[in-house]
């Protein structure tokens, strides 16, 4: 570990920043969107794919995925990243890309969606600070997947 890391380190608490070539950030997004028309098209082996592409495409772009969550509706993530991104393409990034892969892999998804969009078109994106923390994010897709998981419907991701 380098000494800017230990000065960085001792200087916010016990915390590690990331860091950018320009920049040194601790942000965290909890990030939040639906399938489109709120179906339940992800589940059996899907689950597991998304899980695989979300990885993917979270190493692709440097994003840090602190948590993932959710039933078949909604999906979930509490996710670090660069200050150069907002949270609109970093939820594109995720939507768009990663749908056409699920189409061409499991054809049944699509004509279940007559539309041909997995995600519907809004999402929610809320900062964790001082009143809303990382911890209460965590708790609150744990029982989201729990509640969801009662009502005997598979977890997105466990």
């Amino acid at each position: 570990m380098s000494a800017a890391t230990d000065r960085l380190r001792g200087y916010n608490g016990g915390m590690v920043l990331r860091r950018t070539p320009h920049a040194v950030y601790d942000t965290l997004y909890h990030l939040v969107w639906s399938p489109t028309y709120r179906r339940d098209v992800l589940q059996g082996e899907i689950p597991q794919r998304v899980r695989e592409l979300f990885a993917a495409i979270a190493a692709h772009y440097d994003i840090t995925r602190e948590a993932m969550g959710g039933s078949p509706d909604p999906v979930h993530i509490l996710c670090s990243f660069p200050p150069r991104y907002s949270s609109a393409p970093v939820v594109t990034r995720f939507k768009s890309l990663r749908a056409r892969a699920l189409f061409r892999e499991f054809p049944r998804v699509k004509r279940r969606l007559w539309g041909g969009e997995l995600w519907e078109d809004g999402y929610l994106a809320r900062t964790v600070g001082d009143k809303v923390t990382a911890e209460v994010i965590r708790r609150y897709i744990q029982h989201h997947r729990i509640e969801k998981v009662g009502d005997a419907q598979l977890s997105l991701f466990e």
